[in-house]
């Protein structure tokens, strides 16, 4: 086996961690637990075990992992060549708007993590990878964060483009993947707004709290919870940024049991409270 010189670029800012690489056996190092992994084989082949399935990859395939750690047994031929960029799976998630076509790509991806790309499919994702790559550095610009959210949009829309043609005439039929479907479908609909008992979900869908938890998790690798929340945070988000309403209303029209616990879901999913959220807007 061959390992590729090491040429990785590590930045962490304001909690969110970038890294590129050209080297195809770092792609699950513990450092790169919390993010996704986008990597293009540009030459050569190898392979690597993901969810218990082995996965092999040629020139222009594309690999999007979610949390590499599940990745094993990497191995690589001798004329293998890589280029990969990871960010925080959090920041790129709330990057996109919660029905975007990331929630149902990122199932199918848990599922079958490799795209074939076309060469000029390819070409754009190399460049949106040097893009982000030399721009790292650029730490010390006021929206550096902004900066590079924006360059990982390009990225994702690009990779969003080649996948949904992978997809386009799948079809799924089993029992899983039509609970998937129709979770999916249900929190489209804004319904989390007042909703966000699992419980809720399973009887809308004549399945019980622990079936529909556990093929969600299975399928996914995601729990139910954490889609809910996905979907209800915009939302959550849209009532504190009008200032015509009041806490206590939009507690109420959230359906929260109270002020208080409230507060606690926006403590929890903003990293604020709901007046430190709404001072954070106002004008410096």
């Amino acid at each position: 086996m061959y390992f590729c010189a090491v040429e990785l670029q590590f930045l962490t800012i304001m909690q969110v961690d970038f890294q590129y690489s050209t080297d195809f056996q770092a792609m699950n190092a513990p450092e790169l637990s919390h993010t996704c992994m986008h990597l293009l084989c540009t030459a050569g082949e190898g392979s690597f075990v993901f969810n218990e399935r082995c996965y092999h990859v040629v020139k222009n395939d594309l690999v999007v992992i979610p949390m590499p750690a599940r990745v094993s047994n990497l191995a690589a031929h001798a004329d293998m060549q890589v280029e990969w960029f990871a960010a925080d799976y959090k920041f790129l998630q709330n990057l996109l708007p919660s029905n975007n076509y990331s929630i149902g790509g990122s199932i199918s991806l848990n599922q079958d993590p490799v795209i074939k790309l076309t060469d000029e499919q390819a070409s754009h994702l190399l460049a949106d990878f040097h893009r982000l790559r030399d721009r790292m550095g650029d730490r010390h610009l006021l929206f550096y964060r902004e900066l590079m959210g924006s360059l990982c949009l390009t990225m994702m829309y690009d990779i969003f483009e080649a996948h949904a043609q992978r997809d386009a005439t799948d079809t799924h039929s089993d029992r899983t993947a039509y609970i998937v479907k129709q979770l999916m479908a249900l929190l489209a609909t804004g319904i989390s707004r007042t909703e966000r008992d699992v419980s809720y979900y399973a009887e809308r869908l004549n399945v019980s709290p622990k079936y529909l938890s556990a093929t969600i998790k299975r399928v996914t690798g995601h729990s139910v919870t954490s889609y809910i929340d996905r979907h209800t945070v915009p939302i959550l988000k849209d009532y504190l940024n009008d200032e015509r309403l009041s806490l206590t209303q939009i507690a109420e029209q959230m359906n929260f049991a109270s002020l208080s616990y409230f507060s606690r879901y926006c403590t929890k999913h903003l990293g604020q409270s709901p007046s430190e959220y709404r001072q954070s807007l106002q004008p410096k």
